[in-house]
This record gives structure tokens, C-alpha cells and sequence, in this order.
């Protein structure tokens, strides 16, 4: 069965999330669990663990299928010592509030190397710092985002998320989340069923299907291999409708957070109910190139 969901507000309280996500039909959802531009966040209290709970059980989402989103502050592979430091506390920090919430999740974003230094040892500070963090920590998943690849990020090649895994000691905790526009920008065609059928083939030899903890659904405005990050609703980019339809027919997709962080909140529950729609109906036909340029 597929979990469908968005990225939903936590303002006023995390307690808030569930409620919000079901007022838009999903079966799953995102959240941050502090302000994500923010170093510090006041820690969460009783009452506020307690109404989560309470809410996320009201309404029916399991905890797995809720994929909470670090603090985009976060640089576990930065070239300086005491910020890599000040990210990995913060990032510890963020595991010990999923972990509080009852979340086996947190998704993050791996790193950058702010071009000082070379890829290989950015992936090895990012596998270096998830290992002091899951050593401190009990019970959560890191699941490793895929990347755009814009600026100096790092992660927008199947290869980094394997060299990264490759160098975590508990491989039991560590995952990955498949961004379908970074996937697309990052230079894996998605645009056909046969592009489908590549990209997946790929990322399943070379990171593993068994890795594959979420998914966020997004379009793309960007072309293919521009490694540019920006979103777009689903069928209004340059990646079409087809993607969607592909993932939510194929069972390798099924019981994990599918979570759309597209541009346009108010078009969430027809999104939603689009994907659903998807299930068993007719592919739609790939976007060709004529409808690519008008997107331009």
C-alpha cells in the first residue's frame, strides 16, 4: 500500500502536524520537529510528546510513516572542525527528539565541502559524524537524502550515498530518502518508463532497495543534470506525470513515507488524490520535448 503525504507545518507546536496532515487526506507526512533555521530549539516537553502521540494515533499514521527533516543548518561533512562539531551536536539533538516523538526517522541532507576540500573526505566526515551520533543515540534511523548536487553539496551521485553507508558501522541505522527532483536535476532521467526502469536498476546495484526509507514526490522547474534544487506541483515541471505514475505501481515503493515538498500547498490534497488515482490506471504519456521547452 502506498503512504502518501507533504511536507506539513509544525508552527504552534509539533503536537499540531498529525491534524494537519490529515486535513489533507494523507496517509503519511514530514515535519520539522524545531524551527530548521535555528541553531537551538527549546526542548520539547510532557505535554507536547504526549499530544503527539496522542494525535499521530487519532489519526491512524503509523510512526514509520512519518519522516521528520533536520535543521537545514546542519553540515555533518564541513571542512572545519568545531563546525562539523556544532552541526553534529545539533544533529544529535534532532535524533533524540525523533526518538522522544516515538519517530524511527530523521532525514537530512549529507553535506557540503564549501570547495576546501575533496569529495572523498567530505563523505568520510559525514560517515565519521553519523557514527558519533548513532553511537550516543537509540532507536532512530539517519536516512540519507539525495542531493541536487547545487553549490558543493554532496550526495547528488548513488555513489556518494554508497560511500557514505559503506563507512557507518551500524548499517541497520541508516537509510535513504530518493528525491525525485533532485534525482531528475542530479542527471537520472526519469522522464520514461524505460528512464524509470534505469535510474532504479542503478540506484538498487549501487545503493540497494534495502536502504530505501522514503521518498519525496516533486516535479522539477530545472532540466535534467542541471543540479539545480527547485521544485515544481506534479505534471507542471519538466519531468511530467509519468514518474509519479511509475512509483506508485511498482511494490518496491510500497509502506514508505511518499512525501510531496511541492511548491504550491493548497494544490496538496489534489496531488494527493492524484497519486491515489494513479494506482492501477493507465500511464500517462512522457512529457516530450516540445512540452519541455514551454516549460522553459
Amino acid at each position: 500500500m502506498k503512504r502518501i503525504g507533504a511536507h506539513v507545518s509544525s508552527s504552534g507546536g509539533v503536537d499540531r502536524a498529525p491534524g494537519n496532515a490529515a486535513a489533507i487526506g494523507a496517509s503519511a507526512f514530514a515535519l520539522f520537529t524545531k524551527n530548521q533555521r535555528q541553531w537551538q530549539a527549546k526542548p520539547l516537553t510532557e505535554a507536547t510528546i504526549h499530544a503527539f502521540r496522542e494525535k499521530l494515533a487519532a489519526v491512524a499514521i503509523a510512526p514509520h510513516h512519518v519522516l521528520p527533516h533536520d535543521s537545514y543548518l546542519i553540515n555533518l561533512g564541513h571542512p572545519e572542525e568545531g563546525a562539523r562539531q556544532k552541526s553534529l551536536n545539533a544533529f544529535i539533538d534532532e535524533l533524540q527528539r525523533c526518538a522522544q516523538l516515538g519517530l524511527p526517522y530523521l532525514n537530512f541532507h549529507p553535506g557540503s565541502h564549501l570547495k576546501q576540500i575533496s569529495e572523498s573526505a567530505c563523505l568520510g566526515y559525514i560517515a565519521e559524524s553519523l557514527n558519533r551520533a548513532l553511537e550516543v543515540t537509540d532507536g532512530v534511523t539517519a536516512v540519507i537524502e539525495n542531493t541536487a548536487g547545487q553549490g558543493s553539496n554532496l550526495g547528488y551521485r548513488f555513489e556518494h550515498l554508497a560511500e557514505i553507508i559503506d563507512q557507518v558501522e551500524d548499517k541497520s541505522r541508516v537509510g535513504v530518502c530518493l528525491d525525485t527532483c533532485h534525482t531528475f536535476t542530479a542527471g537520472y532521467d526519469l522522464r520514461t518508463t524505460a528512464d524509470c526502469d534505469a535510474t532504479f536498476a542503478a540506484f538498487d546495484e549501487v545503493v540497494g532497495f534495502g536502504y530505501l526509507r522514503g521518498m519525496h514526490l516533486n516535479d522539477s522547474k530545472p532540466d535534467l543534470g542541471s543540479r539545480v534544487d527547485r521544485h515544481h506541483s506534479l505534471g507542471h515541471g519538466k519531468m511530467g506525470l509519468l514518474p509519479f505514475h511509475y512509483i506508485m505501481n511498482d511494490a518496491r515503493f510500497d509502506e514508505i513515507p511518499l512525501i510531496l515538498e511541492t511548491i504550491d500547498d493548497t494544490l496538496w490534497p489534489q496531488e494527493i488524490a492524484l497519486l491515489q488515482q494513479m494506482v492501477g490506471a493507465p500511464a500517462p504519456p512522457p512529457i516530450d520535448s516540445a512540452q519541455s521547452a514551454l516549460l522553459s
